[in-house]
């Protein structure tokens, strides 16, 4: 009866190559998420350098406005995200309403361009997420913004929550 040796290489094959696409610069670490998400990876804002690679792939820097509530039982964080030559919006939400809510999110970019998606929410209190299509990148990524409006079913009903990705402005007291 023979033994049979198998040896794993591939953790070390990778620990010794180094980060996919490393010129010898360190890349920066992600930023938080206001109010301690971080769920999001985020990366620093930056001039012209394509986008570090962590790991096997492209990073995703994310530009996230305010966690955002409605007395109705909405709650919802919305972004702009940017992956290599793509952008796009995703919201967050949880919808504690008990019952079922439409949402309508909005990427909004340069030359007057948007991609709209609608997302159906069952009201079932589980966090959850809609996104628009990504679209390639036109102009910088601080050109986006996305807005995402919830509301009843089949538009009936008052607007419940609106969430977008632009923070508010600091303001001196």
């Amino acid at each position: 009866m023979g033994i049979v040796v198998c040896a794993v290489v591939l953790p070390l094959a990778v620990a010794s190559a180094g980060q996919v696409g490393d010129r010898g610069d360190a890349p920066s670490a992600p930023r938080a998420l206001p109010r301690g998400d971080d769920k999001l990876p985020s990366a620093a804002p930056g001039g012209s350098r394509s986008p570090s690679l962590l790991g096997l792939g492209l990073a995703t820097a994310a530009r996230c406005g305010p966690q955002v509530s409605s007395p109705a039982g909405v709650e919802a964080q919305t972004c702009v995200l940017t992956q290599g030559a793509d952008t796009w919006a995703r919201t967050y939400y949880r919808d504690t309403t008990g019952g079922p809510l439409d949402a309508a999110l909005t990427l909004m970019g340069p030359g007057d361009r948007t991609v709209r998606t609608h997302c159906a929410l069952d009201g079932d209190d589980e966090p959850g997420m809609c996104e628009t299509p990504r679209e390639h990148t036109r102009g910088a990524p601080a050109d986006y913004t996305a807005v995402a409006e919830f509301a009843g079913r089949a538009g009936h009903g008052p607007l419940l929550l609106r969430s977008g990705s632009n923070s508010p402005a600091e303001t001196d007291g």
